[in-house]
């Protein structure tokens, strides 16, 4: 029998060994309060060709299991099929970008996850590409300080339909991988989740966003992370 998600504490519940998105135990809810979920990166959390993006199907995944859930952040955007467009995806920009906004933002919300996406636009404009798993890393300090209880689901960015720009997709793919395995290691709430291999161009829309499809399947991917972390109730 499907029983409705119910939330105790982060600490409580989330306080556990985060080896890449594998084997987490979960503890009991005993609470009403709805999980909070921010939704953080660029166009392609905000869905850039595609409203709601990846958050339509997500959404969905999660309360067909029976989780209470709330987006949180300061966007908003989607079809009416998503009933909780809230965001914080912010088309064509960087990390450096996004982490200037960060702390405001998630000290506002103070969510319990946080799913990361982002370092596209870092790869298309050839932005200090070597540096780009640095800035990373601060961003990820950033959210960490404004809401020290927070989770955050790193995730590899999806693929991009040209050789070069992509060889720095995968350069920077392993960076964040190994970024996050290395603070997982100290302690850190965080884990790695890998987007980039469940997608191939026939699913970018034009040649970087994902299209309808696409997106599916980055929802799919952050569905199976998140039912590791917090059990399939």
């Amino acid at each position: 029998m499907r029983r409705r998600w119910v939330w105790l504490g982060i600490s409580m519940l989330l306080a556990i060994s985060w080896g890449g998105c594998r084997n987490y135990p979960t503890t009991e809810p005993m609470t009403n309060e709805p999980l909070k979920i921010m939704p953080l990166g660029d166009s392609i959390t905000e869905g850039y060709n595609v409203p709601g993006g990846y958050r339509i199907d997500l959404w969905q995944h999660l309360r067909d299991r029976g989780y209470a859930i709330d987006f949180v952040g300061t966007q908003a955007n989607g079809p009416d099929i998503l009933p909780d467009k809230d965001h914080q995806g912010h088309s064509g920009w960087r990390i450096d970008e996004l982490q200037r906004g960060v702390s405001r933002w998630v000290s506002q919300t103070q969510p319990d996850l946080v799913l990361l996406l982002i370092g596209t636009n870092d790869m298309v404009q050839g932005y200090a590409v070597d540096l780009a798993p640095t800035r990373l890393e601060a961003l990820i300090d950033e959210v960490l300080k404004a809401s020290p209880q927070a989770r955050i689901l790193v995730s590899s960015i999806p693929p991009i339909d040209q050789p070069m720009l992509n060889a720095r997709v995968e350069a920077y793919n392993r960076a964040i991988a190994e970024l996050v395995d290395r603070r997982r290691d100290r302690g850190d709430r965080v884990a790695f989740v890998d987007v980039y291999s469940q997608l191939t161009v026939e699913d970018l829309a034009d040649g970087i966003h994902p299209n309808r499809e696409g997106h599916r399947k980055i929802a799919r991917t952050w569905d199976r992370a998140l039912e590791e972390v917090l059990g399939d109730r």
